[in-house]
């Protein structure tokens, strides 16, 4: 089909229905789980609304983006099954164009940043797909996926800017709006926009009064950047903790929809992202990634009391080592790890006084330093570096002044 011949984004936003995201629910029955939604007294406390979790992060393959890419590729022709698929994608998309390819005998062939936790790289293998690691970024990867899909002639199966990708990923609002038939509000996450486009689209069309909330992190807020300029704009840099959302440029079909459907975009900080995931580990046993906890990071930003919320962890694909750093830097951000130096005189009983007043202000030792040779302006001292579990910021402040009335002065590590 010629260019001239290719419908319009315009027309494609205002042709596509909500039948059209029940016939993507229909191909989906049987490949994909009805994640139930789960009550939350902990978040809904925290922000004053009913809040229900939407448990996307025990899907099949650990995120919704198995719902687009199986309705994207269900719907090719035999011809173009036989070409073989390609994409590129941090990692979710990734699995859910492999596991999809698989379920339906379709070669694909997947991009990803040479970035990606490994445990996304081999789950993606484990499905049968040809895996290249290609540059730092999303984009990077989508360029050389773009070069390859035009050597090899295979049929492209976009992350987000696809419209029957997005029809797949608003199945998720179908299934929260008729499990929660009063719901108030829908937070979705916001990456390339794929995901906030399907949820608000078929959301808006069931219930036009439901509000739907697109969150993205700070540092990755290419459609909160491109709403504010009117356009679709690319930013500069997209590093966050959230990296399934580290997208520079939005679609610019997922662009369209979420111009005519979602409420409004918040925004989140690292630390917002990392002590949601925290809590979300503490308080529902569930597992998941940076992006998966988006919606959760931003409820305490709600305008709004007292209503029914519902929040998508949209992913929970995450290596140990990657959501063992995220969790020491939750904990150091709430005030439960705190890590200080003090110069002691190299003489005996010092550290035992130290270790005496940590004792009476109830900080348990979890890592302790005594080196001499960081002390460089005395021979006739050493330096301590004590790492302890604390209850909070308060009483990190106790501990402090405990230690300085005790005659050491502290400097601070973090």
């Amino acid at each position: 089909m010629s260019d001239e011949k290719k419908p319009s984004i315009q027309s494609i936003v205002e042709n596509t229905t909500i039948a059209d995201v029940y016939r993507a629910a229909k191909q989906l029955n049987g490949i994909t789980k009805k994640t139930a939604l789960i009550e939350s007294p902990f978040f809904s406390t925290l922000c004053s609304n009913s809040v229900f979790l939407k448990p996307e992060n025990l899907q099949n393959t650990g995120s919704f983006k198995l719902r687009g890419a199986y309705n994207k590729i269900s719907q090719l022709i035999t011809a173009e099954k036989a070409k073989g698929v390609i994409t590129a994608s941090a990692g979710n998309h990734a699995q859910g164009v492999a596991f999809a390819s698989k379920q339906l005998g379709v070669k694909a062939v997947i991009c990803m940043p040479a970035t990606t936790p490994i445990l996304k790289v081999e789950a993606t293998r484990a499905f049968g797909a040809e895996v290249i690691l290609f540059g730092d970024s999303f984009d990077d990867a989508y360029a050389k996926s773009l070069t390859l899909q035009k050597q090899y002639g295979y049929v492209y199966i976009h992350p987000f800017d696809d419209v029957q990708v997005l029809l797949g990923q608003g199945t998720t609002a179908l299934e929260i709006i008729d499990e929660l038939k009063d719901v108030d509000a829908i937070l979705v996450p916001i990456g390339g926009g794929g995901f906030a486009s399907g949820v608000a689209l078929a959301t808006k069309a069931v219930n036009p009064h439901v509000k739907v909330i697109g969150v993205e992190p700070e540092a990755a807020a290419c459609m909160k950047q491109s709403f504010a300029r009117d356009k679709v704009s690319t930013l500069r840099t997209a590093d966050t903790v959230a990296d399934g959302c580290a997208v520079k440029t939005p679609g610019k079909l997922t662009f369209a929809f979420c111009q005519k459907y979602l409420d409004d975009i918040i925004t989140v900080s690292e630390m917002e992202i990392m002590s949601a995931l925290l809590s979300l580990i503490e308080k529902h046993k569930l597992i998941a990634e940076g992006a998966g906890v988006l919606s959760i990071a931003a409820l305490h930003k709600l305008p709004f009391k007292g209503k029914k919320v519902a929040a998508i962890i949209s992913g929970g694909n995450i290596d140990i080592s990657t959501i063992s750093a995220l969790i020491d830097k939750a904990l150091i951000a709430r005030g439960r790890v705190f890590c200080f130096a003090v110069q002691l005189p190299d003489k005996p009983g010092q550290l035992l006084r130290v270790s005496q007043i940590l004792a009476e202000q109830n900080a348990n030792v979890i890592k302790l330093d005594h080196n001499q040779a960081k002390v460089t302006d005395s021979f006739k001292k050493v330096q301590l570096e004590v790492t302890v579990e604390t209850h909070g910021p308060e009483h990190i402040r106790q501990i402090t002044a405990a230690l300085i009335e005790g005659g050491f002065g502290i400097t601070k590590i973090y």
